[in-house]
């Protein structure tokens, strides 16, 4: 436990566990909730509503590898650690919140190519995973990935709550991608504002043992 609320002392930590909730949140959207979308708010039928949904995982495909090449890329070229990795995320989180822009278009193809760039940024956020390993603690590396992946999981239980309770309470899905929106911008302003500078934190332990 003490270690566990020593890692919530590191700001850098709580940016990273928000942004991750964020950046799954769209993810979970796509797992529980496209078909859906497609079946009651385009009235596609089954067959053709699972062929459209695989459209915007390829999209995802593409942003998870150049997610990872790109900040590897910027790394060797000399880019800070922050701007290799947050540069990526960022750009993946904005795509995202493309999704509220499904809202204003009545052309399925125009949707699915919208739903595939948010798909696409959301797989290129993904690399937010490596920004734990720069920045956790040494001692504490698994409990920090563990409390990383519980975020990323929360947001398989909060965010199609969130959206069904928003369909059935509106009988529209309007208001679901205005909400998965909203939450990749949170995921935004988390990585700029609260994560910061992405360096090795350590533990009290740790400093106090450097000391002369």
């Amino acid at each position: 436990m003490a270690q566990l609320k020593e890692l919530f002392r590191h700001r850098q930590l709580i940016g990273i566990y928000i942004s991750q909730f964020a950046n799954t949140s769209t993810m979970y959207f796509f797992l529980t909730w496209f078909p859906t979308y497609l079946i009651m708010a385009k009235n596609l039928p089954m067959l053709k509503a699972g062929i459209y949904a695989i459209i915007p995982y390829f999209g995802a495909l593409i942003g998870v590898l150049l997610g990872g090449r790109w900040s590897d890329h910027m790394l060797k070229k000399g880019a800070s650690l922050s701007k290799a990795r947050k540069l990526p995320i960022a750009c993946g989180l904005i795509c995202s919140m493309s999704i509220m822009a499904a809202n204003y278009f009545d052309s399925l193809d125009i949707i699915i190519a919208i739903m595939a760039l948010s798909f696409f940024g959301q797989g290129m956020a993904a690399i937010i995973w490596s920004t734990v390993g720069d920045v956790a603690p040494k001692e504490s590396l698994g409990l920090a990935g563990g409390v990383f992946s519980f975020a990323g999981n929360l947001a398989g239980i909060v965010t199609p709550i969130v959206i069904g309770f928003i369909v059935q309470l509106t009988g529209s899905f309007v208001g679901a991608m205005v909400f998965i929106s909203a939450v990749a911008a949170v995921g935004v302003l988390s990585l700029i504002f609260i994560v910061g500078d992405i360096h090795r934190l350590e533990t009290k332990d740790t400093s106090s043992s450097t000391l002369p």
